[in-house]
């Protein structure tokens, strides 16, 4: 089923402003970490915001997403006052290891496409 329009829109303007808020956060290891994508419930209550991995030791994962649950009020509350919303989705944070597992897939199947020319050459 295809998404609405409006929360296509408050997709699109959440992944504007979530690393805006996120950016504003003291914390040095926190607050330049990209986001790729947001994604939100159709009642648009909740939303999850998948953040980039590729700089980030899999130890601090699990350090940044609990420092950024702490500070999800905050987020919130800069999402709510830059667009006047009366008020916003409740953020959940999660690392996106898609491409990671795309870029380990394309090389699995470079190194059998390699192998399978040997065994026919």
């Amino acid at each position: 089923m295809a998404k609405s329009i409006k929360l296509q829109r408050v997709e699109s303007v959440l992944r504007e402003l979530v690393p805006e808020a996120i950016s504003g956060l003291s914390d040095e290891r926190i607050n330049n970490i990209p986001v790729i994508r947001v994604e939100c419930s159709r009642g648009k209550y909740d939303a999850n915001v998948y953040l980039d991995p590729s700089f980030v030791d899999p130890e601090e994962e699990a350090y940044i997403i609990s420092q950024l649950q702490k500070a999800s009020g905050y987020l919130e509350n800069y999402c709510k006052q830059a667009e006047g919303w009366y008020r916003c989705p409740k953020f959940h944070f999660k690392f996106d290891h898609s491409l990671q597992e795309q870029n380990r897939m394309d090389a699995l199947f470079a190194q059998i496409e390699k192998e399978l020319g040997k065994s026919n050459g």
